[in-house]
């Protein structure tokens, strides 16, 4: 199980938004992800539309009056992808913890329980370097650093990679960090500036992938989604399916890698079906249906064999399919299969269920 924590005391600098859509791009590989919202503002419980009244507070306190296990309180809000929702209370975490023993390892013990149902665990830090985002730190294997195009933004990346280094130390517990672009506007000379600034002094622990400014990233949030669910054709999604593939295929780093590996799981997801018509004084036979939108185009052509059996294979999802034969012109049913069901024109279409 890979544990990422997604950090920056500076507010303003997609972190939220980092975490919430690469959660949901790792998701779409068929990879278990679990967010775990560690920011009392909440922002990527609420940007998913996540209501509950338990939280990963409930998970770290001993002082709440209903103690919970970190598998009580997580959420599922898309395929392969859960949430360890946040509420206000965690604001109070830094004064309970402060005198415990062990303290900074509150989250990794909690981690520990849900190990084996993971993949990934994404960890949003509030924006400071209090306890909670040191427990973040000690948990994960490697930190991301989402920095947008600002000048304010590389001094506060210096004491974040100070705080790693420390831990690392101290703590005898190795942690690895890279940072991210954000925000990054294409269209102002000031962004490729400070971008370059940042290539000369984090060049080792930069990530290829820059994520652009998008409104559809805002949009998303609005609408209580991810972008790459609500729209997975829009820039600021294609950029988060590049960070995803650059973090899991770091090898390649190549978005080629997590496309070859959703087209699998997609056709994992098909079955094969077989329509065959005998009629040896047919010149031409067509398959048309739901499945493609009822055209009789050439890709639809029903194949001869020598025994005068006209056939058509199609890979299917699972679901219910109407469908006819167009044989030299004339629209018919299936005579091999009774079932049929009425259709707007008077007549009926074959019915197939897979």
């Amino acid at each position: 199980m890979s544990i990422i924590a997604i950090a920056n005391q500076k507010g303003g600098c997609g972190k939220t938004t980092t975490s919430v859509n690469l959660s949901s791009a790792i998701a779409l590989s068929s990879k278990k992800v679990l967010l775990i919202d560690l920011d009392p503002q909440s922002h990527a419980t609420l940007g998913l539309n996540i209501s509950s009244q338990n939280s990963i507070y409930n998970v770290l306190s001993n002082y709440t009056s209903e103690k919970l296990s970190l598998k009580d309180v997580i959420v599922n809000v898309e395929t392969n992808f859960d949430v360890a929702p946040a509420n206000i209370l965690l604001g109070t975490l830094e004064q309970e913890l402060s005198d415990e023993i062990g303290r900074e390892l509150k989250l990794t013990e909690a981690i520990e329980t849900v190990e084996k149902d993971y993949d990934y665990v994404l960890i949003d830090c509030p924006p400071n370097l209090g306890i909670l985002t040191v427990n973040a730190i000690r948990a994960a294997q490697e930190v991301i650093i989402p920095v947008e195009p600002s000048r304010f933004s590389l001094i506060g990346v210096d004491r974040l990679v100070e705080i790693i280094d420390l831990i690392s130390t101290r703590l005898n517990h190795p942690v690895k960090y890279r940072l991210l672009i954000t925000m990054f506007d294409s269209r102002l000379r000031h962004s490729f500036q400070i971008l370059n600034a940042i290539k000369e002094k984090y060049s080792a622990n930069l990530f290829k992938t820059i994520i652009h400014t998008n409104v559809k990233l805002k949009e998303a949030s609005m609408s209580g989604q991810s972008a790459v669910t609500y729209a997975k054709y829009s820039r600021g999604s294609k950029d988060y399916f590049y960070l995803a593939s650059e973090l899991m295929y770091r090898k390649e780093a190549s978005i080629d890698n997590l496309m070859r590996q959703l087209v699998r799981e997609k056709v994992k997801q098909l079955s094969e079906i077989t329509f065959s018509l005998h009629d040896p004084n047919a010149q031409d036979v067509y398959l048309v249906g739901d499945f493609n939108n009822w055209k009789a185009s050439e890709e639809n052509r029903l194949t001869r064999d020598d025994n005068g059996s006209w056939i058509k294979r199609l890979a299917l999802r699972s679901g219910t399919y109407h469908y006819k034969f167009v044989v030299d012109g004339e629209w018919q049913e299936d005579p091999s299969n009774p079932n049929k069901e009425e259709n707007n024109f008077g007549g009926y279409n074959s019915l197939i269920e897979i």
